[in-house]
């Protein structure tokens, strides 16, 4: 029986791709199982309260997946998108995550990250939800996601706001009505016109 629960523990994480302990709980089955399973070398601890299967093989966003997981309710925003999304050449070291301007900071040492607090439709407008690893991850969407840098080009750069604005249009990841639409939605539109008109 024992052996059993511990065999669906570990189906359990194959699913989920990235498990944390009270994941078990809908299950009904108990935590302890984890620290079994991680006896036998068959999960990997990869961050505190972290498991994942001995077997998995992480892409190349492995640390997007992570970072969603544990902080469910935020969204990849700015060079963690772009980077999700190939529109930079930047690889950033701390995971850039959007959340509620009244929202608690969530206390996460691992990954690095950094959070920036969006409030009304510059949070909810554009979210796209994929799966990495198994995990369910928010991302903006890429027209979004260039606004975005556009509104936080004091925070990373009008350079990578400019390299992202050029490298989407040219590979057609979004349009002008997207960007346009979005530039009013994140009240930027004016910033952004000059720069528009350019890459027509």
């Amino acid at each position: 029986m024992e052996q059993e629960r511990i065999k669906q523990a570990l189906e359990i994480a194959r699913s989920l791709g990235v498990l944390r302990p009270r994941d078990l709980d809908a299950y009904g089955l108990p935590r302890m199982y984890l620290s079994r399973l991680h006896d036998r070398n068959l999960l990997h601890r990869v961050g505190r309260g972290l498991y994942v299967t001995a077997d998995l093989e992480a892409t190349e966003h492995h640390t997007l997946a992570e970072a969603c997981k544990r902080v469910p309710h935020g969204v990849l925003c700015l060079l963690s998108a772009l980077q999700y999304h190939g529109l930079t050449t930047q690889s950033p070291f701390e995971v850039w995550m959007a959340i509620e301007r009244k929202a608690r900071l969530p206390l996460v040492t691992q990954p690095a990250m950094r959070f920036v607090r969006f409030s009304g439709r510059a949070l909810t407008e554009g979210v796209e939800e994929k799966q990495i690893e198994g995990v369910v991850v928010k991302v903006y969407n890429p027209a979004k996601t260039v606004v975005d840098c556009f509104k936080y080009r004091n925070k990373i750069g009008l350079d990578v706001a400019l390299e992202a604005l050029r490298d989407c249009f040219r590979t057609r990841k979004c349009t002008m009505d997207e960007l346009s639409y979005y530039a009013q939605v994140c009240r930027v539109a004016k910033v952004m016109r000059p720069y528009l008109e350019a890459v027509v």
